[in-house]
């Protein structure tokens, strides 16, 4: 009898981070290793990463990491997992060199060389299961979707895609394989969700290359545009629109230079012209008509970028009059204020911004007719949304419902939830739960930032600090010095003088009380200040700054004889 297990360790009730296994009797399948890029309210974090605590108890276990595109979403965590458990990865020739990119950049796991490229006529044996691929659409070449063949029926994990009837050969989507793989059993559907609220047809490739041309063809000032680095498809339209209308490309972020470098050296990008690349350094000696400033910013975010540029803060590029820049990204609901925020700059600086999402419903994620599709191609008996938020993979469900797959058949998971089969019953069920969550990655610290250090963030980021420095003579169970009482982000000082002298006495006099107490503890002493100062400037201000109490102690016989 088989155990089959299907673990959601990311990917599900959020945005990003994409990661499940597949588990088939004693082997683990990991069907892409991503990250996401932090919310707002994570203030200081740089990433976050899934929680690799059930795949590192079972490293032993993992047959392989398959890698559906070379996305962060997809391949962005693989630096904090491979250091230490060395297991085989798999993906297509671009995804293999983009996570080979990601790897080499981190020192724990440079020295990792165990990729294995393979494309979609590749078929894999692990003895009871085979892994093999079919080509997608997606906004990057190389991207596959995978089938796990197991004993009891086949697991096909989608990774990102859509379906474009204009896409380009390197671009296209395998229709007659997919067909095939749903002439057997498919067991379960994996199936992305990131678009499944879309009813309506997203614009073609070559509708969004037009819109772009034409950009490029009246504008006559300098073009700034904002995309995301590893958005291969539009990077190839924004150098073709370039080179169609006289004007040369300046790479200004070390993130795209390395993607473009690596997609040209593959032939996943195709250079017009050979001169149609202009570095950094000489980018003065163009005229503002033949200039595009092709932006990605840190990590491929480019509202940071443009921010920085608008007010002067950018190391390469100031916007100034007659900039038109040009954001060719779909940046999601969860940024809309970010981007409201950002055209304004733009807009104070003297430019003028334009955005494809606009004008055009751009998208490299299925709508709710490309998810449709799917599903009549490939015949599942259980539907599986994935990669999205709540909301989307509910979407995705609906439009399985409709499809003729019943609603017992369809499961929305959560993070760490265990879908499992039952070899008598021949049904997919809801099993339990393993530990996951968000690892959140701040410089080189990783997992070391919990709640309550955010909590802390972001209680000094809205309400500022307050420190009490006391000096105190234990012995003679005295206050050697009045307290001195400091604030930053939290109220002006000269003209709180009232609210400080109250909190110096409620210092004074809550100090005191522990000296005078026999039973002395330095613990008690400052949580009763950091409580006290707390209550107090609550009631006076309502507001809640992080409270630093500073004990000092002094012996003043032993300093009088020195």
């Amino acid at each position: 009898m088989t155990k089959l297990n299907l673990v959601a360790l990311g990917g599900v009730r959020e945005n990003g981070k994409n990661m499940y296994a597949i588990e088939v009797d004693d082997q683990i399948f990991v069907a892409d290793f991503g990250l996401k890029y932090p919310d707002n309210e994570l203030l200081g974090i740089d990433i976050v990463i899934p929680d690799l605590t059930y795949l590192e108890d079972n490293a032993d276990r993992i047959a392989g990491i398959f890698l559906s595109h070379g996305h962060a979403d997809a391949i962005g965590a693989l630096p904090y997992f491979l250091a230490e458990h060395p297991v085989p990865v798999f993906g297509s020739e671009l995804t293999v060199a983009l996570a080979k990119l990601v790897t080499a950049n981190d020192p724990r796991s440079k020295k990792f060389k165990d990729f294995h490229v393979i494309d979609d006529k590749s078929v894999i044996d692990f003895g009871n299961v085979s892994v093999s691929f079919f080509k997608t659409t997606h906004s990057i070449p190389g991207s596959l979707g995978m089938t796990f063949e197991t004993p009891v029926g086949q697991i096909v994990y989608t990774g990102d895609f859509k379906f474009d009837q204009s896409a380009s050969p390197m671009y296209q989507t395998d229709l007659s394989r997919i067909a095939h793989i749903g002439d057997k059993k498919v067991l379960a559907l994996l199936e992305d969700s990131a678009n499944a609220e879309e009813t309506q047809q997203t614009a073609t490739e070559k509708a969004i290359y037009d819109y772009i041309d034409e950009a490029f063809k009246y504008h006559e000032g300098r073009i700034i545009v904002a995309g995301v680095a590893s958005n291969i498809a539009r990077i190839q339209q924004v150098l073709n629109a370039a080179a169609a209308n006289g004007r040369k490309i300046v790479l200004t972020g070390k993130d795209v230079e390395k993607i473009v470098k690596t997609a040209i050296k593959l032939n996943y990008l195709v250079l017009p012209s050979e001169d149609l690349l202009v570095k950094a350094k000489d980018m003065k000696t163009l005229t503002p008509e033949e200039t595009v400033l092709l932006e990605t910013g840190r990590m491929g975010e480019p509202l940071k970028s443009l921010q920085k540029m608008a007010t002067n803060r950018h190391r390469l590029v100031h916007i100034s009059e007659g900039d038109l820049v040009f954001i060719t990204t779909t940046t999601s609901h969860a940024m809309e204020t970010m981007v409201a925020k950002t055209k304004d700059m733009i807009y104070r600086a003297g430019g003028e911004v334009k955005a494809i999402s606009d004008d055009l419903k751009s998208s490299g994620h299925a709508n709710k007719g490309d998810l449709q599709l799917m599903m009549n191609l490939l015949h599942p008996e259980y539907l599986i949304p994935v990669q999205g938020e709540y909301r989307q993979l509910d979407a995705n469900a609906q439009a399985g419902v409709e499809v003729g797959i019943p609603e017992s058949n369809i499961f929305i998971p959560g993070l760490g939830d265990i879908l499992s089969y039952d070899n008598d019953k021949k049904i997919l069920y809801a099993a339990g739960h393993v530990d996951a969550g968000n690892t959140m990655i701040d410089g080189i610290g990783v997992g070391d930032i919990g709640n309550i250090v955010l909590r802390d963030r972001k209680m000094l980021a809205e309400d500022g600090i307050f420190v009490a420095v006391v000096t105190i003579d234990r012995k003679k169970k005295k206050i050697v010095s009045t307290p001195k009482l400091t604030s930053r982000g939290f109220v002006y000082m000269k003209t709180s003088r009232d609210l400080i002298e109250e909190s110096g006495e409620l210092v004074t006099k809550t100090v005191q009380k522990n000296l005078d107490n026999k039973e002395f503890d330095w613990g008690h002493l400052k949580q009763d200040v950091r409580d006290e100062l707390s209550h107090f400037l609550f009631d006076q201000t309502k507001r809640r700054p992080v409270i630093l109490p500073v004990i000092m102690e002094v012996n003043q016989n032993s300093a009088k004889r020195q």
